[in-house]
């Protein structure tokens, strides 16, 4: 059993969590007060059930906690924020119907004589949304029009409002981009300064290297290694994850690239994307870069017909055949498939059993006269769960009880039950480990070796790099260039995403009024 340390803001132990198995065993972690401790592992290792037992979500089947020397035993989350112990999770807490501001202060309105004061509100969600980059969005903006990785950032604001003792990150730049991720990294340096704690819950190991000072490490709801983190390069933490050792690089393996398979021209819807072209080939992966905001994820709605186009059009083969896509039906229908980023939103039914949401897209394989076959249904769902090595208790268990990454592994496994020839993939592998990510990559590198087409679309550029034949470069909803493997640079792939920008920002000068003499 752990011993608080005089500088301790938080400690727990012995802390332990079992639903159908155990999850967490006999944990016991120091949290120093200012510092920033970095929480990794695999997915299903149990860092969110920590992180959530910790924020009053998820109560301790055995073990205590002590918070400022006091015990601490919150009975929700709401208990847990009253005392400063506050947490940005992976699963957005935002209402989509309201706006930026009243998402921001929903507990804490300003009034007067009863009524919102929305000059004050305005003011006090200005400053707030400053804090995080987020000074160019209205503040009336209502949040569902916000991409997810503006909503993500407005999630971190909303939780750095007020007093706060301890802040629990939960992959808080999975989809950030470049700006977002330095303006969040600036935001902890001055938490910190104020004696901030912070538990900031990665796979991504270059981020933990720059801003924590101590490292644990969970795997199979174990503490193998709570040290410096300067004891450890990435390699040595990989292992201590994982199990076992990984390389750098991936072998995508011999493939064949042949003739164009998708080509998409002129496609555009208002101002979001605008006349955007380009061809992806059979056994290729075409990789999509930009920043949040650039219209990565309409692109790819508008190409599988869950929004429609205003104008261009989308075609199949060599020649290429344009088709009618006017809904996800349509675009099914022509063997397009779509991984969305929104995996709980869009992509799950998170109250059903991993066999049923595999299932889903499956129906006429194991089905007839609309009658399920359970044995049908569950042997599907085994085969996805044994190729995508799914953490589950079986195809009965249910969706919302596996942990991020797995989710995501459901999602891909529904679509690869069904013989699609073009795949777009929206952030594959947000929220998953690291040793998580190679098993996709090399099973992207199985689908192009069957003469798939793949379209990915990714906030991280090195996954970009290491995986794709050529990427596209989206700015300010255009495609600016295109660039093929043996010729790109990260330094011309950033260039390119900020480029649409600056020249959109100088019509906009161009165009302003100007005072007369």
């Amino acid at each position: 059993m752990s011993v608080c340390a005089p500088d301790a803001v938080l400690s727990v132990s012995g802390i332990g969590k079992t639903y159908a198995q155990p999850v967490l065993t006999g944990i016991d972690l120091t949290l120093m007060r200012g510092e920033v401790l970095a929480l990794t592992g695999e997915n299903g290792a149990g860092k969110s059930t920590l992180s959530k037992i910790i924020g009053g979500l998820v109560t301790p089947t055995t073990g205590q906690m002590r918070f400022q020397g006091q015990d601490y035993r919150p009975g929700s989350r709401a208990q847990a924020e009253a005392l400063g112990i506050r947490m940005v999770m992976q699963e957005l807490n935002l209402l989509p119907t309201l706006s930026v501001a009243e998402n921001l202060f929903l507990d804490n309105l300003p009034s007067k004589g009863g009524w919102i004061s929305r000059k004050q509100l305005r003011k006090a969600a200005i400053e707030a949304m400053a804090h995080v980059g987020l000074d160019a969005i209205d503040p009336d903006t209502l949040v569902g029009e916000l991409g997810i990785g503006h909503q993500q950032m407005v999630e971190i604001a909303r939780n750095l409002i007020g007093d706060c003792h301890v802040l629990i990150l939960d992959e808080p730049t999975a989809m950030l981009t470049a700006r977002e991720v330095e303006m969040l990294f600036e935001q902890i340096t001055r938490l910190q300064a104020r004696g901030v704690s912070i538990i900031y819950i990665s796979h991504r190991l270059e981020e933990l290297a720059r801003v924590a000072q101590r490292i644990a490490v969970l795997r199979d709801g174990n503490l193998v290694c709570v040290e410096p983190m300067a004891n450890y390069n990435s390699e040595q933490l990989v292992t201590l994850m994982v199990g076992r050792e990984l390389g750098e690089h991936i072998d995508m393996g011999a493939r064949k690239i042949g003739a164009p398979m998708l080509t998409v021209k002129g496609l555009s819807r208002a101002d979001k994307v605008r006349g955007v072209s380009f061809e992806v080939r059979a056994g290729e992966i075409f990789g999509i870069s930009g920043l949040i905001g650039a219209g990565r994820t309409e692109l790819l709605r508008l190409i599988f017909g869950a929004d429609i186009a205003d104008s261009g059009t989308v075609a199949l083969g060599a020649p290429a055949q344009v088709i009618n896509v006017r809904s996800p039906v349509d675009a099914v229908g022509h063997g397009i498939a779509l991984i969305t980023e929104d995996r709980k939103g869009e992509g799950l039914l998170l109250t059903q059993s991993i066999g049923a949401n595999i299932a889903l897209g499956n129906m006429p394989g194991i089905s007839c006269a609309g009658v399920v076959d359970n044995d049908g249904e569950n042997a599907l769902a085994q085969r996805q769960i044994d190729a995508m090595r799914i953490r589950s208790s079986g195809p009965a268990q249910l969706v919302s009880e596996l942990s991020g990454g797995n989710q995501q592994k459901v999602v891909i496994g529904r679509w690869l039950e069904r013989d699609c020839s073009v795949l777009l993939f929206d952030e594959p592998t947000r929220g998953i480990d690291v040793g998580a990510k190679f098993d996709i990559y090399n099973l992207l590198g199985e689908l192009t070796r069957q003469g798939k087409a793949l379209v990915v679309v990714s906030s991280d550029l090195r996954e970009l790099m290491l995986i794709c034949d050529r990427i596209g470069v989206l700015s300010a909803g255009r495609l600016i260039d295109t660039f093929d493997r043996d010729s790109w640079t990260q330094d011309e792939l950033l260039a390119a995403a900020f480029a649409g920008y600056q020249k959109r920002d100088a019509q906009l000068v161009e165009a302003a009024p100007r005072d007369l003499p």
